[in-house]
Parts: C-alpha cells; structure tokens; sequence
C-alpha cells in the first residue's frame, strides 16, 4: 500500500474507525439476545434518596437546638481503643489502620497496641485536667484483653461505646443477618457486662456497615451509630427494629484520618480542628446549638509528640464561652429533649 498524503491520514484513519465500529455494531446486533421487555423497568426509581433510612433534610433550615445552660456547642470527645489480631484478613477490605506487612507484623502490631499500654493514659489524663467528660469506644477484644481499661474509663466518668469485636472483624453484607448478629450481640455483652453500663452507642470497625446493621444494631438496644458522616447533628435512621439516631462522629478531621491519611503535619491538624469548632460556634448564632465532636485514636494522639496537640484544641474550645462538653449518650438524650424526639 501506497503511504498516504498527509492532508488525506486523519481522513483514512476516521474512515477506517468508523467501519469498524459499523461493522461490531452490525455483528453484536445479529448474534446478541434481545432484551427482556422489563429492562429499563426501575420499580424503585422515584423521588428522594436511594434508600429508606432517613429523609434529605437541610441542616440550616431545621428548628434551633438549645443545648442544657445555654451552651452554643456541645463538644463531644471520643477516644477509641482498637485491638489488630496479628491474624487479621483483608475481607471484604483491610481496616484502616490495619496491619500490612507479612505476618506476624509485629511491627504495626505494637505501634497499635501502644495506645492500649500508653497513649489512652495520657489522653485520659488531659480529660481529667480539663474536667472534660468524654464517650470511649473501645472493641469487644479490648475489654476481654485488657479488663483494666473498661475499669479506668468507667472509673474516670465516661460512657463506654461499643467498637465491634475487633479490627479484622468488619460489617458487611457478604455477612448472613445471623453472622452479624451474632458478631453485634456479642461484643455488646462483653461490653456491658465488664462496664456495668448499658452501653447504647455504637461504633463499627472501619466505620463499615452491612444492608442489616441498623436494624441488628436496634434490636440490640443500641440508641445510636457513629458511622455515617453525612451531618453535623443527629438524626434519625428508621430500621426494622424502631428507631436509631445517627450521631455525627467527625471522620475528615480525626487524628487518623488527617495525620496517617491525608499526611498533614501536626500543626495543621490542631488548625482543622480549631477551624472546625470556630465554624460551628459561629453558626450556633444563627442556627441553634450545634456538636463539635473530637475522635482520638489512643495509638495515634496518644504518642508524645501529640498529646500537646490534644491538650491544646481541646482547651481552645473549652476555654469559649457557652460551651458544654457530654458524652454521647447524653448529647442525644439533650438533643432529644430539646427537638421534641424522645425515642431512643
């Protein structure tokens, strides 16, 4: 074959493109299957979200939120307490934080651990100073493994929320309804059994849930779940079992997330932090109480190098007037009261 012009390639190339595409079009046509009569059939399509757990709703058009003394904000500080089998899978996906080296990964293993041995002391040591009551979300494996921590949290006035069973043991649906349930029913046994508490706050490994978990969660008399971070305040989620508030758990701007995640430095996180509750401050003017809440990985904010960081924001917001810090139980039982919702 003869080389082309170059005023006539692009031509030959576009009609050679084109012929081709004629000719799979003109083959799929005459050896596919034609398609059922109900394909583009959507019986679900309609109005509204794409499930029936809770209706959209503008945050800045719903009625105020008073909190109890007036308080503009309610801060609601959350350390976690994870255990990492050294066994742990990756189904249906490794749990951040997770570890990642051939096993055993002792190396990750006991960076982990080291919040459960140090850092959770030291972050409950800055609560004590500043009188700062807090939620401790801990996992079933914890409390079976380190009894004492249930005992120094309770000691020391916090709630205790449950954190699933451990961190290889993630939510989801290539989990049967009994599989979870039964993975649900226990950790919460574990947990109310060695806290003494009633223990309705849930938060899952990985923050992962399965189709099924809120209605397990609710038929376990669990009032309310810190994984979906899609508001500033509670609401609440309709499941099979009566209702489940959800309760904004901050995810961008946790210590995890922002320091092993996104990579920033220590300073800029203590500046999200404090440009998180000056936001939320200032709107509570306008628009009524608002939650301003700190999530503390003890493996993570608890190192030296970081718990001056945690001192610091939390007495930048402690230091506001009209600021009330609770746990999460009693955060939603206020909210509940104020917005006329008494279910729980």
């Amino acid at each position: 074959m003869a080389p082309l012009e170059p005023s006539l390639a692009g031509t030959w190339v576009a009609d050679s493109f084109a012929l081709a595409c004629f000719k799979v079009a003109r083959f799929d046509r005459s050896s596919s299957m034609p398609l059922p009569p109900d394909h583009l059939e959507y019986p679900q399509r309609r109005y509204g979200m794409d499930h029936a757990r809770y209706g959209w709703s503008d945050l800045f058009e719903r009625p105020s939120v008073a909190w109890p003394g007036g308080a503009k904000v309610a801060l609601w500080v959350t350390p976690i307490l994870q255990w990492f089998p050294l066994n742990a899978g990756a189904k249906p996906f490794r749990a951040p934080g997770g570890l990642t080296m051939p096993y055993p990964d002792l190396r990750h293993y006991t960076s982990r651990d080291y919040g459960n041995r140090v850092g959770i002391f030291r972050i409950l040591d800055v609560l004590d100073e500043l009188r700062c009551p807090a939620s401790v979300a801990m996992n079933a494996a914890v409390a079976e493994r380190y009894p004492m921590l249930v005992g120094e949290a309770v000691s020391r006035g916090h709630e205790v929320v449950a954190h699933g069973q451990d961190m290889g043991m993630l939510h989801h649906s290539g989990l049967s309804a009994e599989e979870e349930g039964a993975i649900v029913s226990r950790a919460l046994a574990t947990l109310r059994q060695a806290s003494g508490q009633a223990v309705t706050g849930w938060l899952s490994p990985g923050r992962a849930q399965s189709f099924a978990t809120p209605d397990i969660l609710a038929a376990n008399r669990v009032s309310y779940a810190c994984d979906w971070a899609n508001d500033d305040m509670p609401f609440e989620m309709r499941t099979a079992n009566g209702p489940l508030w959800a309760m904004p758990l901050a995810q961008e701007t946790e210590d995890r997330t922002v320091l092993l995640d996104f990579h920033h430095t220590e300073d800029d996180w203590l500046l999200q932090l404090k440009d998180r509750f000056d936001v939320l401050y200032r709107e509570a003017d306008r628009f009524g109480g608002r939650i301003v809440s700190v999530p503390l990985h003890a493996w993570v904010a608890g190192v030296p190098y970081r718990i001056g960081i945690v001192r610091e924001a939390l007495s930048y917001m402690l230091g506001h007037d009209a600021v009330w810090a609770g746990t999460g139980a009693d955060i939603l039982t206020a909210f509940q009261s104020a917005s006329g919702s008494s279910h729980g």
